[in-house]
């Protein structure tokens, strides 16, 4: 796999200066813009630049990347993921976080997650695909929607943000599901 192409975006696998970039974003970047919205209810430990590279090492899920790193201009702006939820009923959980907020709110999000869901359903025997965010991230939840995910739970005020309750929000796609969609 060389790269997947969108229309304003690339998912390729990272040089050690994209993971470099990636770790700036993510623990160095004086505003931490995206961990206002990926995920701020989980506390997350700093370390240090070369155990993230070595967290980087692609590990392989059915001869997918468990993680592509997204591009738009030519510069590392953020990364899509999966890992296993369940082997035995083929379920992975899916995500995308882009770090660059000047690539916010421009498609980039729905590009990239298009293309990583569709690569995914294309490359490997996935009976389901899977997300989690929170009530709180109304723009992963739009992108969820536009891939063909469906919510499928909600535990209500599960999260705290900023001394707020949000609710745990759960979509996924099914196979077929998907298969319809590429019908249209």
């Amino acid at each position: 796999m060389d790269r997947i192409k969108g229309n304003k975006i690339t998912l390729e696998q990272p040089t050690i200066s994209d993971i470099d970039i990636l770790y700036y974003w993510k623990y160095v970047e004086p505003k931490q813009e995206a961990k206002k919205w990926n995920g701020p209810y989980i506390s997350e430990e700093n370390i240090s630049k070369e155990e993230y590279r070595k967290n980087w090492k692609q590990e392989i899920v059915q001869g997918i990347p468990a993680a592509l790193m997204i591009k738009c201009d030519d510069k590392a702006i953020g990364y899509v993921g999966s890992y296993w939820i369940d082997k035995q009923t083929n379920w992975l959980e899916t995500g995308i976080v882009i770090y660059d907020s000047d690539y916010w709110n421009g498609g980039n999000g729905s590009d990239a997650y298009k293309r990583w869901i569709d690569f995914i359903f294309e490359s490997a025997d996935i009976h389901r695909l899977g997300m989690s965010t929170w009530s709180g991230n109304t723009r992963m939840i739009k992108v969820a929607e536009k891939v063909g995910m469906k919510e499928e739970a909600r535990i209500r005020k599960a999260r705290i943000v900023n001394g707020e309750y949000f609710d745990a929000i759960k979509m996924g796609i099914l196979r077929e599901e998907w298969e319809e969609i590429q019908k249209d």
